[in-house]
């Protein structure tokens, strides 16, 4: 079994404590404990491209302008599930919409001449994690902006999103503990790892019970 986990956020000077990063190796840590493979794909290695609609990928299920596309969407053509870890930006990040705009672009091209068709990602599980710089009040407007938009791309790719519970559908959000400033620019955020730790223990069970 194989699954990945994508990283989302474009901001570089995070590094690798960018908390799309850190929750994307969480998951890793605790899928590797069960002795399943997951590969961690940061997005900021990737130099991606928007669709332009050109229509050339009808014929290869491949974007013709973009290779850092098509490495990314072989590997989760070849996986057994999926991740998504979004922070929320403008609702949620450049290179994210990127990938699943073109994702849904070869499904749907695909679909209008034949509603019959089956994608390459048909039925894969997809787990939606989404973070913000609010504490506990702001994570439903999360959802409906972060963890929703995705959902709704990956309805249309045909793949099966994980939901954590009837309230929660599309997966989970996390909040900050604390929010503090210094001299720099950029706020500190901290959290409460525990409780986290505890949630992606939880969410995870609830995706592996779907394959």
């Amino acid at each position: 079994m194989k699954i990945l986990s994508i990283s989302a956020t474009n901001i570089q000077h995070s590094q690798k404590n960018s908390m799309s990063l850190l929750l994307c190796n969480k998951i890793a840590e605790f899928l590797n404990c069960k002795e399943i493979q997951c590969e961690v794909i940061d997005l900021r290695d990737y130099t991606l491209h928007p669709c332009i609609g050109c229509g050339k990928c009808f014929s290869s299920k491949r974007c013709s302008a973009d290779s850092d596309f098509n490495k990314i969407y072989n590997k989760i053509t070849r996986s057994d599930g999926i991740f998504f870890i979004s922070p929320h930006y403008a609702p949620i990040p450049a290179k994210l919409s990127m990938v699943l705009e073109k994702m849904e672009q070869i499904t749907f091209l695909h679909w209008w001449k034949d509603n019959t068709y089956k994608s390459e990602l048909y039925g894969l599980p997809a787990g939606i994690i989404s973070h913000g710089g609010g504490s506990d009040w702001a994570l439903k407007s999360y959802k409906a902006m972060v963890n929703d938009t995705i959902a709704n791309a990956l309805d249309t790719i045909q793949c099966k999103v994980v939901p954590y519970d009837e309230e929660w559908n599309t997966g989970i959000s996390i909040p900050v503990q604390r929010v503090m400033e210094d001299s720099d620019i950029f706020p500190i955020q901290e959290y409460d790892w525990p409780m986290i730790d505890q949630k992606i223990k939880d969410y995870i069970e609830f995706f592996l019970r779907k394959i």
